[in-house]
């Protein structure tokens, strides 16, 4: 029995419908279905999902408490199956087979993920012959051709995947426990840290820090509105652009009288060149730009891969190989949606790709591998899907060209300027419209010709701190400095999101971003450096080459590690206090309006979260917040309140908003009541358990903190009752009306 092995179920049952002469058959093997064909030469396709084993501490080592970080550093190291059946179906497969075939992704993580599933057939039939098959798109020419060569597993690309695991487990468990050890910090709220993760942090926070020393410089700019013979209106710029001294520019602004003379008219025309192939980065920049996140975009770009619609889209290569008849890729689009564009391509007698700098031998630029119809794609998927589509015919364009207008104007001896430009070919344009500069127009000029002003302008402006990284930018920048891969770059990012380390985009650092980068960056400067993780990602790239030894770089990643932790325990002290004070202040909201002390993000001896002031128990001012999800404190203030804007962050979900909480609180008290009144009025109830949703337990909780009756729940402080029961704001607050 042969026995390929696929990445995933859909690749597995895409590769199955290809191979098979005839409708393959649907199986199911200890829980997971399979495909065969071929009853004589049987044959059997079984997708994985992803890995199905993982790396792991032996129990020993998970008590926080008892297991000092640095001992992780050189624990023994174990692999746990993650998918049960999937494993029992490899090993009843597995024995039957004499032939099998791998035919996960080709990268360090899909050669892995076959090993591992071949490791596990091995155990039960030692002597199975195997080899590995290499595709970059799911197509049937692909598939084929794949098949009909098959070549050998590369053990040294899997060992530096699998070393790439080892290094991650390592790090992130013992500098993660470490930290959140030093800070205080466990259970859900545990602060991560990681060797690729903390120093694209450090990237983020130090571009903040870079912000928020950036002291604003004035300086003026100066307009006049003219009028041309036609009547036709448009504005000149005095030729500085920019004016750091007050009276000189109010200089030039006394002398500007009627009229101004055309000194001069510059035409010219300017080439503007196609774009080269989509590599993984550029494809996430590209992705980026029309509204995608990193990690949505890749998720979404993994569906249209493993549906067959686009190549791998984890490439570093932006030079088309030979290998692809280009002609013919084309020609699948003279139907349907992008026919015009693809007829426009192939009546070129030469159709010669742009290229990038970089070029590799592992997968192709990302491409369209076959013809999608709007119909079988949703929305997200058809505008990455076209986008892909338009990259990959504007690489076959030719350039744009655009005619250029300088122009000069002379007011009372000053010099003013006005640029025009007007696309006179769209070349590579119409087939990637995608932000697109606009023309910009001026009407037809002569020099010589005296026009009248109509309107002057001096503007204050300041100059503007730098910019914040966006996610596309980012990744730029990883790839830059060699933190992470092509497969990893994304997820990084979305760690940092979902550890409450960063929101919005671009990218804004919390409070708990700034204590951790700035305790790390002082007291133990190496992990937020990207100098030793992308060392550690140039002896991964040697392992995957088979110039090093899995084994050595294991012992020198240690070795590293063990140095950072000799960094952590020489100033233990300093980085706790460090993080306890950072910590405590991402949980400032803003200053009390009655006492003029803090306001804080605050829990009840119960559990029971709300906003409170540093001054109690002489200042009882609080807010509820709602009772799950983390609290990020913003930048952004309300004005009426001066209390700092929050955001809601729930795993899976999108941020909520909740903006100012006291605004909040009140809109909701406003809601209640606008509620209360279209409701039909009801007897006032006369025990605490008439009232709806309290039984005797509550009843009973109610009592123990004092409120025995219904006129005391009635006047009863809705956050302090809540402090004392745990019960939560809301639902005291609806008990209150009930009673009304």
């Amino acid at each position: 029995m042969h026995l390929i092995i696929a990445e995933k179920h859909i690749a597995a049952k895409r590769i199955a419908t290809i191979l098979a002469p005839t409708k393959p058959k649907q199986v199911r093997v200890s829980g997971m279905d399979t495909y065969e064909y071929n009853d004589e030469d049987r044959t059997v396709v079984m997708g994985l999902s992803g890995h199905i084993v993982q790396l792991d501490f032996p129990k020993a080592y998970n008590n926080w408490q008892k297991v000092e970080s640095r001992e992780l550093i050189d624990a023994e190291i174990i692999t746990t199956p993650t998918h049960v059946k999937i494993v029992s179906a490899l090993k009843k497969l597995g024995k039957e087979a004499t032939h099998v075939t791998i035919a996960t992704d080709y990268d360090r993580e899909g050669e892995l993920i076959g090993v591992e599933a071949l490791e596990i057939i091995r155990n039960v039939n030692p002597d199975v012959k195997f080899d590995r098959v290499f595709y970059s798109a799911i197509t049937k020419k692909e598939i084929d051709d794949a098949f009909a060569n098959p070549a050998s597993v590369d053990f040294d690309l899997a060992d530096a995947g699998h070393s790439r695991q080892v290094i991650d487990l390592v790090w992130g468990a013992s500098l993660t426990r470490y930290l959140s050890i030093s800070a205080g910090r466990l259970g859900k709220l545990f602060l991560s840290v990681g060797r690729v993760q903390s120093p694209t942090l450090a990237l983020i926070v130090d571009k903040e820090k870079e912000r928020q020393d950036f002291v604003p410089k004035p300086y003026w700019e100066i307009y006049a509105t003219l009028k041309d013979k036609s009547g036709e209106l448009f504005n000149v710029q005095h030729k500085t652009q920019k004016f750091w001294d007050k009276e000189e520019a109010e200089k030039v602004m006394d002398i500007i009288g009627d009229n101004a003379t055309v000194s001069s008219v510059e035409k010219a025309k300017k080439k503007d060149k196609p774009p080269t192939p989509f590599n993984t980065t550029e494809f996430i920049g590209a992705a980026s730009s029309i509204g995608y996140s990193a990690a949505n975009a890749m998720r979404i770009a993994e569906s249209l891969y493993t549906n067959g619609f686009i190549s791998y889209p984890r490439t570093d290569n932006t030079v088309y190989p030979e290998s692809i008849d280009m002609r013919a890729q084309i020609e699948i689009f003279k139907k349907g949606t992008f026919k015009e564009y693809a007829e426009k391509l192939l009546a070129k007698e030469n159709l010669v790709p742009t290229r990038g700098k970089k070029e590799t031998t592992d997968h192709p630029p990302i491409y369209p591998a076959s013809l999608a119809k709007k119909s079988e794609l949703n929305d997200q998927e058809w505008k990455l899907y076209e986008l892909v589509v338009r990259r990959f015919f504007a690489t076959f364009a030719e350039e744009a060209e655009w005619e250029t207008l300088k122009v000069r104007f002379d007011i009372e001896g000053e010099e003013f300027k006005a640029n025009g430009a007007r696309l006179l070919h769209a070349g590579w344009r119409w087939y990637y419209p995608y932000n697109a500069p606009q023309d910009r127009l001026l009407p037809a000029l002569e020099e010589g010709d005296v026009l009248s002003i109509k309107s002057k302008e001096m503007l204050d402006k300041e100059t503007q701190p730098p910019g914040r990284y966006g996610q596309g930018r980012l990744i730029k920048l990883m790839e830059e400095l060699g933190l992470g891969t092509k497969a990893t770059r994304h997820d990084i990012i979305s760690k940092l999101y979902s550890r409450a380390y960063v929101h919005g985009n671009p990218l804004q650092p919390t409070k708990t971003a700034f204590a951790v980068v700035e305790a790390l960056e002082k007291y133990a400067p190496t992990i937020t450096k990207h100098d030793m993780t992308s060392k550690l990602e140039e002896d991964m790239d040697r392992i995957a080459e088979g110039k090093i030894k899995e084994d050595k770089v294991l012992k020198e990643s240690r070795k590293m590690l063990d140095n950072v932790f000799a960094e952590f325990e020489e100033n233990a002290e300093n980085i706790s206090e460090s993080l306890r004070a950072g910590l405590r202040e991402d949980k400032v909201i803003g200053i009390c309006q009655e006492c003029g002390s803090k306001l804080m993000v605050r829990r009840s001896k119960r559990g029971a979260r709300f906003i409170g002031c540093e001054g109690y128990p002489d200042c009882n001012f609080s807010l509820p917040l709602p009772k799950s999800g983390q609290v990020i404190v913003t930048d952004k203030t309300c004005e009426e309140h001066g209390i700092n804007h929050i955001k809601i962050i729930n795993a899976g979900k999108r941020p909520w908003e909740l903006g100012c909480p006291q605004c909040n609180f009140l809109e909701w008290k406003r809601s209640q009541e606008e509620e209360k009144r279209k409701q039909p009025e009801t007897p006032r109830p006369e025990n605490i358990t008439d009232v709806p949703g309290i039984g005797k337990v509550t009843a009973k909780k109610l009592e123990e903190a004092g409120i025995s009756n219904v006129n005391e729940l009635e006047e009863a402080d809705a956050i302090e009752l809540s402090k004392n029961t745990g019960i939560s704001v809301g639902k005291i607050m609806k008990w209150q009306e009930a009673i009304e």
